[in-house]
């Protein structure tokens, strides 16, 4: 083994992280532990039969193709399938505005690759998805977080940020923005408060990236217009993803933009991967053309929705008085807010005796905040285990506020 590794490591290998989400997850394994820390969708969802029979239709079909190399846009008649869906839900774009991605995350990636330097800021939010903080950081980029109401992203705090950024000549390259059921808060964000981010873009002439990968799992309430579509004029860059709509042992994923910016996409894409799986491909676009996925989809719905029902149930039944969460209208996450003297990290190390786990919602604040903020998933257990693990939370909540009472 070579003696100087640290040494010759590159700086973007140096600035990279280990996952603490992934992390977290080892300490899960232990069968006996309740685990809430995940962003797995329930495997019950896989819809493995009808996967087994399209697989073989493929391999039947068309199997040179499939086990081939494609093209780095991606198969022809996914993309063309997704770009009618697009379509008919409000978006004005073309096959030539779609690359095929191997899973949004690899988007993110791209995205810090095209437009990061080492330096450069880039604007998130307080809290946000720590794969695309991450991503960013990766690259160099420098986050700038910009604090939530219950809309999401406030707008007059980004206004000012931006403001104060431009006096310094130092404007961040994009807004890195969750719309929909956010990862982690779980929050969406109406459409007065997107048009308003948008047109605050628009005026200092940042791009933003609309990351889109729970829009689908609406349980309630109304669908919000996508920031592309409200937008209209090349200024936002949308992710989208299978994994949790579908499987995310695919890999599948999508961005949406402007044709100069998918174009940087599709050479970034070809220094990265050449192309994403044919195969998985193929299977995926005849599983949406034979109308599978929408019929899937609905049950995916269904079972989320009743799942999130018995996670607020079990929270309102057993939460201690001065904790709070929030009450998504879909996806698959809530925010918990314990009172702002405690910790979740100590509250962690209790949970995990008690054998309960969750994300300490920290880890989703670029500037080091929210230590009193966890996120919960209610997508993964059954609803008895939902039960069993909110009551194991919340008996550990209560030791540790105990614990403060005791030691003041």
């Amino acid at each position: 083994m070579i003696t100087n590794l640290e040494n010759i490591l590159s700086d973007s290998a140096k600035r990279m992280k280990r996952s603490v989400i992934r992390e977290l997850l080892k300490l899960t394994q232990k069968p006996e532990i309740i685990s809430f820390a995940g962003g797995l969708p329930a495997p019950s969802t896989f819809p493995i039969d009808e996967l087994k029979q399209i697989s073989s239709e493929v391999l039947e079909e068309d199997g040179n193709a499939a086990l081939q190399y494609s093209a780095t846009e991606g198969d022809s008649k996914l993309r063309s399938i997704l770009t009618q869906r697009y379509q008919k839900h409000g978006l004005t774009i073309s096959e030539d505005n779609l690359v095929v991605l191997t899973s949004s995350q690899q988007g993110l990636d791209l995205a810090g690759k095209i437009f990061l330097n080492s330096g450069d800021k880039f604007i998130c939010g307080l809290p946000s998805y720590l794969g695309g903080l991450g991503a960013f950081s990766s690259y160099g980029g420098i986050p700038i977080g910009i604090k939530f109401d219950k809309y999401g992203m406030r707008s007059d705090l980004l206004e000012a940020t931006l403001a104060e950024l431009l006096e310094k000549d130092d404007l961040p390259k994009f807004i890195y923005v969750i719309p929909d059921f956010q990862n982690p808060a779980g929050i969406t964000m109406p459409e007065f408060r997107r048009l308003e981010i948008i047109a605050i873009a628009k005026k200092y002439n940042i791009l933003i990236i609309e990351d889109s990968p729970y829009r689908e799992l609406r349980f309630e309430g109304i669908p919000q217009k996508m920031m592309y579509e409200l937008d209209a004029s090349g200024q936002v860059i949308t992710l989208g993803t299978f994994s949790k709509i579908f499987v995310p042992g695919f890999r599948i994923g999508w961005v949406i933009a402007d044709e100069a910016i998918i174009d940087q996409f599709v050479k970034a894409k070809q220094s990265t991967d050449l192309c994403t799986s044919s195969f998985v491909q193929k299977i995926a676009a005849k599983y949406l053309e034979k109308g599978l996925f929408d019929k899937n989809l609905k049950g995916i719905i269904q079972q989320y929705h009743r799942k999130r029902d018995v996670m607020l149930e079990a929270f309102e039944k057993h939460m201690p008085k001065g904790v709070s969460w929030t009450k998504p209208e879909g996806g698959l996450f809530l925010f918990l807010n314990l009172p702002e003297n405690m910790d979740a990290e100590d509250l962690f190390k209790i949970a995990i005796q008690k054998n309960v786990a969750f994300v300490l919602g920290s880890a989703f604040h670029c500037d080091g905040s929210g230590k009193n903020t966890m996120r919960i998933n209610f997508s993964f257990v059954d609803e008895k285990e939902c039960r069993i693990g909110v009551e194991r939370l919340a008996e550990s909540i209560k030791t540790l506020m105990s614990n403060k009472c005791l030691s003041l």
